[in-house]
């Protein structure tokens, strides 16, 4: 069983040691398109107005384009560890035992807009690109729903549970063929049901966190609504949805 992620507009600064061009990401087949994606970040990057215009950055959020150009030369750090959002806050990896780690490593997936598919514990540099930019002249969805079938295909552990959200998915959606699930988290009141948005990324995080700190961590679907029971969610599966209830909603 596979997580995919995605990643968090939110990312911690800094970072040790190499740079991009000396990290070795997975799934290498994508490195052609990741150097495409980067030439247009930092092309966009490198002129002020076009770059807050694209990147939809205020006045404050200026110095973003100048973390931008800086990253070829940029530390890195661990993707679960750049990335500060609401569901990576939840899974709490900052005290991460090696277990852990190496279960982030085998087992957690992260699809970024600039990087495409990687693992959670690539190490990457911090960076300013959404899912939604619009690059001048490159398309990002075309660009990953035309290379990145050649990293889904190196994927031989199934099921795939897909807790990206919707723009993400979008990017470069899970191929038809191949047993995935995407997931929802939902709040049940009154024997009605309704989406969530602060707690939606958190029940992930909490799943996701969870999932990672198994000795052996979950194989099948039943395996894994165990542990969400355990951890105060449900899990219901329609067709290939995944409906995590919560009651977490304030």
């Amino acid at each position: 069983m596979l997580l995919l992620l995605p990643p968090s507009e939110t990312k911690q600064i800094g970072g040790t040691g190499l740079t991009i061009s000396q990290v070795h990401l997975s799934y290498g087949q994508l490195n052609e398109a990741r150097d495409q994606v980067l030439a247009g970040l930092l092309e966009v990057s490198a002129n002020r107005e076009l770059g807050k215009q694209v990147l939809k950055l205020s006045e404050r959020q200026l110095s973003d384009l100048e973390r931008n150009l800086e990253i070829p030369k940029a530390p890195t750090m661990p993707a679960y560890l750049r990335y500060e959002g609401t569901l990576y806050k939840a899974i709490n990896a900052k005290n991460f035992t090696s277990l852990e780690v190496e279960n982030m490593r085998r087992y957690v997936l992260i699809q970024s807009a600039l990087f495409g598919l990687i693992s959670a514990t690539d190490r990457i540099p911090w960076y300013r690109l959404s899912a939604e930019t619009r690059l001048p002249n490159l398309d990002l969805r075309t660009l990953w729903q035309q290379e990145q079938p050649m990293a889904w295909q190196r994927l031989v552990d199934s099921p795939i549970i897909d807790l990206r959200s919707k723009s993400y998915v979008a990017l470069s959606p899970v191929p038809v063929e191949m047993d995935s699930y995407w997931v929802e988290v939902v709040a049940e009141e009154d024997g009605k049901r309704r989406a969530l948005n602060h707690f939606n990324k958190k029940a992930k995080g909490d799943l996701v966190g969870a999932f990672v700190r198994e000795k052996e961590p979950p194989k099948t679907l039943g395996e894994l609504a165990s542990l969400a029971t355990r951890i105060g969610l449900q899990m219901e599966i329609q067709d290939r949805t995944i409906f995590l209830i919560t009651s977490e909603t304030l």
